[in-house]
């Protein structure tokens, strides 16, 4: 099969606007369906969601899916039936297993800011595990440069564990004209959190932009005058 590297424009994602949250959706998701987008290898739902002031979304049930949050701006406060109780924040990675069954919340303390969070579903490798929360601080990692394994199921120090061995997210904060190599896998979905990076060479990236490699190496990823952040899956 020839490399595919398939650049999706952020204004092409599902939207969702409520008078408290403004969401992109990068696949199906809720009441926004298409079977031709429903998923990118292991990685269900990638949604970028803007939630405002003293709002978010209220308890609510998850069953047999490995949950990561990652928060842009701003500070998320979590909350969830198994007694875990956490804020948020950016450079904060944070893990939900929810097993056989979780309730949770996920709300916006701020009584003035918005926060901007994108948040990530993939399946687990075996339905009905006990549910789990886990959180690593890995600012000091980012800020060194380079990608950083943020949640792992192959076992990664500096990462948060999944429940999933085919899949790692990865991300960066990359500065101004730095350039990496985008790992190497079958299914690699490559989201462009702000900044205007430009991945192998001739595909310009813009923030909300996505693009979906399918057996395409490890193309170099440019993160532009301006520096960049960015979130990797690289899965089965």
């Amino acid at each position: 099969m020839s490399p595919i590297i398939d650049v999706r424009p952020a204004d092409s994602r599902f939207h969702t606007r409520l008078d408290w949250l403004d969401s992109w959706h990068s696949f199906s998701f809720s009441s926004h369906y298409d079977r031709e987008n429903t998923h990118h290898g292991l990685l269900l739902v990638s949604n970028d969601d803007v939630v405002a002031p003293s709002t978010g979304f209220g308890t609510h049930a998850h069953s047999d899916m490995e949950i990561v949050t990652w928060v842009v701006r701003g500070r998320l406060e979590h909350r969830d039936s198994e007694g875990n109780h956490a804020e948020i924040y950016p450079g904060l990675a944070q893990r939900m297993s929810a097993g056989r069954g979780i309730r949770h919340s996920e709300m916006n303390p701020d009584r003035s800011a918005e926060v901007r969070l994108i948040q990530m579903w993939v399946r687990p490798d075996v339905d009905g595990i006990d549910p789990g929360y886990e959180q690593l601080d890995i600012n000091s990692q980012l800020d060194a440069g380079g990608l950083v394994p943020i949640a792992s199921g192959r076992g990664h120090d500096s990462a948060i564990s999944i429940h999933q061995r085919g899949a790692v997210l990865w991300g960066g904060r990359l500065a101004p004209d730095e350039v990496v190599s985008v790992p190497d896998a079958h299914h690699v979905h490559v989201f462009v959190v702000t900044g205007a990076p430009v991945l192998a060479g001739d595909h310009p990236l813009a923030s909300g932009d996505a693009a979906r490699l399918l057996d395409a190496g490890s193309p170099s990823l440019d993160a532009g005058r301006a520096g960049a952040e960015v979130l990797i899956w690289a899965t089965d």
